[in-house]
C-alpha cells in the first residue's frame, strides 16, 4: 500500500457495501459541518484494510463542480490516511469509509481549495482513528 496512493483494494467498489455501511455505520460530522463521514469498523478480518469512498449528490452543482470536489476529497483523505492506517494496523480491524459534503454546494461555495476541506477531512479521520 503506497502512503499517498489510493489503490484499487482501497476503494469500495461495490453497492452492497455502501448500503451496509449507510444502515448500520456510524456518522461523524465535522466541527465546522462541511463534511459528514459514515463508517462501519470491521472486527472480523484476516487483514486489517481500509475502504473509502466519496459521494455526491447531483443536487450540489453541475458535474464539473462534483468533479473538483471528488478529487479535492481524495486527496485531502490520501494526505491523512497514515494515523488510520497506523491505528487500523495496531488493533486488527478493518475500516469502511464513505466522506460526503455536508453543507458544501456550487451556490455557495464557487470555488473551492484542498485547505478549505483538509481541516474537516483531517479532523473527521482524527476523531474515527481514537474511536477504534
Amino acid at each position: 500500500m503506497k502512503k499517498y496512493g489510493l489503490s484499487a483494494r482501497e476503494r469500495i467498489k461495490h453497492k452492497k457495501d455502501l448500503n451496509k455501511i449507510f444502515q448500520s455505520g456510524t456518522t461523524v460530522l465535522s466541527s465546522d459541518k462541511k463534511i459528514i463521514a459514515y463508517y462501519f469498523v470491521d472486527v472480523t478480518t484476516q487483514q486489517p484494510v481500509i475502504k473509502f469512498a466519496v459521494t455526491i449528490s447531483k443536487k450540489l452543482g453541475n458535474a464539473v463542480w462534483r468533479n473538483r470536489l471528488k478529487r479535492i476529497f481524495r486527496a485531502a483523505y490520501r494526505l491523512n490516511k497514515a494515523g488510520l492506517i497506523d491505528k487500523c494496523l495496531i488493533n486488527s480491524k478493518s475500516v469502511n469509509l464513505v466522506l460526503s459534503p455536508h453543507r458544501l454546494n456550487q451556490e455557495n461555495n464557487k470555488v473551492l481549495k484542498l485547505a478549505d476541506i483538509e481541516t474537516g477531512i483531517r479532523e473527521v479521520m482524527g476523531f474515527i482513528s481514537n474511536r477504534i
